[in-house]
């Protein structure tokens, strides 16, 4: 029986001598390797936290400390240790969630998968237990050094040192990277401080010898140690946390148990907010992660454990590659343009253009706050700035979106990867806020691109707006094939008519337009006639849109964004201004929290397919066209 298999909890490992623990750590590798590359996830971050999560666990007592990760994807060792070791379907339907998750287990307290905010919370927690009377109660934050080249973080390392006498452990898990290096000041400054672990064993030393001396030892000795300060200061700036008033403990070899729980016991005995700072390896112990120089293996899909080669390589063109090779394009093009991404270069797509424009890409860390913000200044000094985010991140920015670029009429370009549903990685990262947050931005534009030619068209359309803030959106998913426009009406692609007079007015965004061109067969099979468009720009909502509804005795509106305050909406707004009384109904993602399960499941389980449409669309028009009688319809 292996000593993974034995532990159904922390308490299990507190158990276990300390000369098991190598053995233990060494088969908790091997199961990540074997699992998570049958599966897919977030693989080089748990190699590297292995002896750190054996250690917390051992020094406290979860779930009663708590614990917050960030972010929640190095957390696939921690529900190891905690009692979920069937990871046969990790992140898929009905399996373990890619991230802390309240429903398996008391010990997730938190389903962090935002960066730079476990320190916020942890803040809330240690107050919380202050004056609720719990002063045995620890509160431990587990940070990696990309999450604290976020503002968050650092708003709440301010709140943190204001009190002196509440507990909080800070543990700072420093291995360089975020997805790839992780940059910035923030980054040479604990870079410094790994050149610097000698520093604390050279003043024990010397301490040592001075006081052995007679009679002039020890004054020279308080001297030294009066001027200590200023040594840190010069040999090892962790300066910069004590002037926060936070204890520092460091560097510690993160990959050694006992260090790191000595380092977390006298942490836990402090009685104060302390930071512990570990160096690990992203990867550790499987050498094709080690030396993957691009993010060590950071996710991974299914792959093969020997060859690294994907199980099952997509046979189609993603949507985030065409984007960078457009990007790559139009870098050739037109200097004026710049890219920024946050701490996410080749998720986004821009490693090309990196590579040919090196000085025209900006890595700002995860700061998607700052790097709009910096964008506006970039447009402001006469540049054209593309941000390239995941969907789901822009939300965290919306107030310099709104502020900063709209409020200026900045050209500044903002392209939303992974947006609509994305599945696999949970609640948090579907793309589904998008196209409601930013319909309330005066003067934004906003494309959804239906296919691959579309995307490169729209994306230098996108750029030849020097006036006000632009969107293009796009999923996580292959492109597919491209879609043909047999009329152009106003801005508006006619994709197809399914008879002389159609009746229903599908309105397909974006990549919906194939479930709608199904539909359309469909619902004519139903004896339902249609028109299918696609707006191109679904904001501001084409002019000659409110026409082709008057013509219409229906208007469906079908879109991968929440169907609250969405393109629908907006749609149902402009008719009811130019007083087109169309019936329409909205198809889209639900308000609610959707749990992981891959795109196509969550598309079927919402009726964002061709079928699911179809059926909607007809439920609906029998209700709404009472003069369409059975008969009628089959009639022919």
């Amino acid at each position: 029986m292996s000593l993974l298999s034995t532990i159904k909890g922390p308490a299990d490992l507190k158990h276990l001598p300390a000369a098991e623990l190598p053995v233990l750590a060494e088969e908790i590798r091997d199961f990540l390797i074997d699992a998570v590359t049958r599966t897919g996830g977030h693989l080089g971050p748990n190699l590297g936290v292995v002896e750190l999560t054996i250690a917390l666990h051992r020094v406290f007592d979860s779930p009663y400390d708590r614990i917050v990760w960030d972010t929640g994807h190095q957390s696939y060792v921690h529900k190891l240790l905690t009692g979920r070791q069937d990871f046969s379907r990790l992140r898929a339907r009905g399996g373990l969630s890619g991230y802390p998750s309240r429903a398996e287990s008391e010990h997730d307290l938190v389903e962090n998968s935002h960066a730079s905010t476990a320190l916020a919370y942890a803040d809330g927690l240690a107050k919380a237990a202050q004056l609720l009377g719990q002063h045995d109660r620890q509160t431990v934050a587990v940070i990696g050094d990309g999450a604290l080249t976020g503002g968050l973080a650092w708003e709440a390392l301010n709140n943190i040192a204001e009190s002196q006498d509440r507990p909080l452990v800070i543990v700072v898990n420093d291995n360089e990277r975020s997805y790839a290096k992780t940059v910035g000041g923030l980054a040479h400054h604990l870079s410094t401080l790994r050149t610097t672990q000698g520093y604390e064993r050279f003043l024990a030393l010397g301490k040592g010898a001075l006081q052995r001396t007679p009679l002039v030892g020890q004054p020279i000795f308080e001297a030294l140690h009066g001027a200590k300060k200023g040594f840190k200061d010069a040999f090892a700036p962790q300066g910069m946390f004590e002037d926060l008033g936070l204890k520092y403990l460091g560097p510690i070899d993160g990959h050694d148990t006992a260090a790191v729980e000595q380092a977390l016991r006298q942490a836990r005995g402090f009685g104060g907010p302390v930071i512990v700072h570990c160096l690990t390896v992203k990867g550790r112990g499987y050498r094709p992660a080690e030396l993957d120089e691009a993010d060590r293996f950071h996710a991974v899909g299914p792959i093969d454990p020997y060859t690294c080669l994907p199980i099952s390589p997509s046979a189609g063109t993603s949507w985030t590659s065409v984007f960078g090779s457009e990007m790559l394009a139009v870098g050739a093009e037109r200097p004026d343009v710049v890219a920024i991404t946050a701490a996410m270069l080749q998720p986004v797509g821009l490693a090309k253009f990196a590579q040919a424009y090196p000085d025209r890409i900006f890595d700002v860390g995860i700061a998607e706050q700052h790097a709009v913000t910096s964008a506006a200044g970039l447009a402001t000094g006469g540049l054209h700035p593309v941000v390239a985010v995941y969907a789901t991140f822009l939300n965290r920015a919306f107030d310099q979106v709104l502020m900063d670029v709209a409020l200026h009429r900045l050209g500044v370009t903002f392209v939303l990867d992974r947006a609509g549903v994305t599945g696999t990685d949970g609640a948090s990262h579907n793309g589904m806020w998008d196209m409601s947050v930013l319909q309330v931005v005066p003067g934004l534009r906003l494309a959804a691109p239906r296919d691959a030619d579309q995307l490169r068209a729209q994306l230098r359309e996108a750029l030849d707006v020097g006036d006000a803030p632009t969107v293009v959106r796009f999923p996580k998913a292959d492109t597919g094939p491209a879609i043909p426009a047999v009329e152009r009406i106003g801005g508006i692609d006619v994709l197809q008519r399914t008879g002389p007079a159609p009746e229903i007015l599908l309105v397909a965004v974006g990549t919906t337009a194939p479930a709608c061109l199904d539909a359309a067969a469909l619902l004519l099979a139903e004896g339902f006639t249609s028109t299918v468009v696609d707006p191109r720009w679904v904001k501001p909502v084409d002019p000659a849109l409110p026409g082709l509804a008057a013509a219409h005795r229906l208007v469906v509106t079908v879109e991968d964004n929440g169907r609250a305050g969405g393109v629908g909406a907006a749609v149902a707004q402009a008719l009811r201004d130019a007083g087109v009384d169309t019936p329409l109904r909205v198809l889209g993602i639900p308000q609610e929290f959707l749990a992981h399960a891959s795109r196509g499941e969550i598309l079927e389980e919402i009726g964002l397919t061709g079928t699911g449409v179809a059926a909607q669309t007809a439920a609906i028009a029998k209700h709404l066209l009472p003069t369409r009688g059975a008969d009628q319809r089959h009639a022919g």
